[in-house]
């Protein structure tokens, strides 16, 4: 699981803000939101243009250089931040498995191309390598890997080339890494399907639903959301499978539906498809929701018990403790990230009204 992020100099984050995973408090609630006795589901609000999508796409910046799932055209454009002294963007992952723990921190330009890495196993340096001065020190990675070709001038990223090119035990910590990061999910419920990690492709995001099994199961979800209609799948003359609302006239589902219906039908397509995700992030996941089916799919998401979750969100409903706790809601400003239990000197439980809070101002950074 990832245990600690921390991002410097991108896009809108001129100064070091970061989200500490392992900062949980002894809250004997809502226990389903920590694993492992990491933060495993988590809200984060914030005003407008603070960089709560910033902040996503901060944490999916490790999907492009170690994995090769998607990454959607023009989400990383305007890199660095404007007032970035440095002509670089920093961050920096910790990662926590069975096995060990990895510290993996790395260096971007505005190119955003690698120039420096640095990773720990377990506490000790493995390699630190800086890409444009050719050097560094790689003697615990050599170990790891002696057979290994070290022409580091020729690689893009050492991390990757060791993995893909080692015999590793499969829980190997570097292993256990991999698989977190080719499972990770960036996804908005704004956006029809432009996502971040976990597929290459998504061709099947339009007629997964043809299967008549997955067909009932989303027209039962949509009827639970508010959503009345039945659904059907018809023939077009040209032998094309469209889905239909099945009314007297049939209407086609994604010319008609409301902005908040397509919503739920992203949010289905990737609850069904990415059951084996491991770190999922959406953006503004409510923002076409009426507050009950926010609650609703807070709901669903808490069951994946294997998933870190994070959200951002406008809607002071979920402010309460009895959807998540303290240390789980988090408030983003321009310079640093706090759980509200870390932003107020109250002693936060579980009989405390957050969302009241919340709006009378007691909490830092609002």
């Amino acid at each position: 699981m990832l245990k600690l992020f921390e991002v410097t100099g991108f896009k809108s984050f001129k100064e070091t803000v970061r989200i500490d995973f392992a900062d949980v408090r002894d809250y004997k609630f809502n226990s389903h939101c920590v694993t492992n006795n990491l933060i495993s589901k988590a809200i984060i609000y914030g005003k407008n243009a603070v960089g709560k999508s910033n902040f996503g796409l901060a944490l999916f910046d490790i999907v492009s250089h170690l994995s090769s799932k998607n990454v959607s055209p023009n989400m990383y454009d305007y890199y660095l931040n404007a007032a970035n002294l440095n002509d670089y963007a920093e961050f920096r992952y910790i990662f926590e498995f069975t096995e060990g723990t990895i510290d993996y921190s790395y260096w971007k330009d505005e190119k955003q191309s690698l120039v420096y890495e640095k990773l720990l196993l377990n506490g000790v340096l493995l390699y630190e390598y800086n890409y444009a001065k050719n050097k560094g020190h790689t003697e615990g990675i050599k170990a790891l890997a002696p057979t290994l070709n070290w022409a580091f001038q020729d690689m893009d990223c050492i991390l990757k080339y060791v993995i893909n090119n080692t015999v590793l035990d499969d829980q190997h910590p570097l292993r256990c890494m991999m698989r977190f990061v080719n499972n990770m999910l960036w996804f908005r419920s704004l956006d029809e399907n432009r996502y971040i990690g976990f597929k290459t492709k998504s061709t099947d995001y339009y007629d997964f639903i043809f299967e008549e099994k997955i067909l009932r199961e989303f027209e039962t979800f949509l009827h639970a959301s508010g959503v009345e209609d039945n659904l059907v799948v018809k023939t077009n003359v040209d032998g094309k499978r469209v889905l239909y609302f099945d009314t007297d006239i049939p209407l086609p589902f994604f010319k008609v539906a409301s902005s908040g219906t397509r919503a739920l039908y992203t949010f289905f397509y990737w609850y069904k498809t990415a059951k084996d995700v491991s770190f999922m992030f959406i953006d503004e996941f409510d923002a076409f929701y009426h507050f009950e089916l926010a609650e609703s799919i807070v709901a669903i998401l808490e069951k994946m018990s294997n998933t870190q979750v994070v959200l951002t969100s406008h809607n002071t409903n979920l402010l309460t403790n009895k959807i998540m706790r303290p240390d789980c809601y988090f408030i983003l400003t321009k310079d640093k990230l706090t759980a509200l239990a870390n932003a107020t000197t109250r002693e936060l439980r579980e009989g405390h009204n957050l969302e009241k809070l919340y709006m009378s101002g007691e909490f830092y950074g609002q």
